[in-house]
């Protein structure tokens, strides 16, 4: 038994809210033709953020394991997404970069993602977007040190 009921229900609840924001996602993307999962917005969020990065930075970023990552990385390279290269300074590695059809991916999803968000920013005040900003943040620090 859960002795601090409240607090369970709080996790249940943030992680409802994820799988409720990821298939939002999904059906958005699906409904304007954009044949892309969750998980690969995931990794092309990144590249548009900073192109010619790392796969151990990608996962990092992105919380995937390397072999899922691998993966996910081989399907945005089928796509024409993105592609490796050798990275200058350790031959080794591979940085992935965007290719001309991963960045003109950005200007059909980004707008799309912006819409989402202005959409929740109109149904909430700011305080109230404050006020979950503040308690997500502290939340976070608090499971950070368990």
């Amino acid at each position: 038994m859960v002795e601090n009921e409240a607090a369970h229900e709080l996790v249940l609840q943030i992680l409802k809210t994820r799988m409720t924001f990821r298939q939002t996602i999904q059906r958005v993307l699906k409904s304007n033709n954009v044949d892309m999962t969750f998980e690969m917005l995931q990794v092309m969020h990144r590249l548009w953020k900073k192109p010619g990065v790392s796969q151990q930075y990608l996962a990092e970023q992105t919380a995937k394991d390397k072999a899922c990552l691998t993966n996910l990385i081989n399907n945005l390279e089928k796509k024409g997404w993105v592609e490796r290269r050798e990275d200058p300074s350790d031959r080794r590695n591979k940085q992935i970069h965007l290719t001309e059809a991963g960045e003109e991916l950005s200007h059909r999803v980004k707008p799309l993602l912006h819409n989402i968000y202005d959409e929740v920013g109109a149904r909430l005040t700011p305080r109230q977007i404050e006020s979950f900003m503040n308690n997500l943040k502290k939340l976070d620090e608090i499971l950070d040190k368990i």
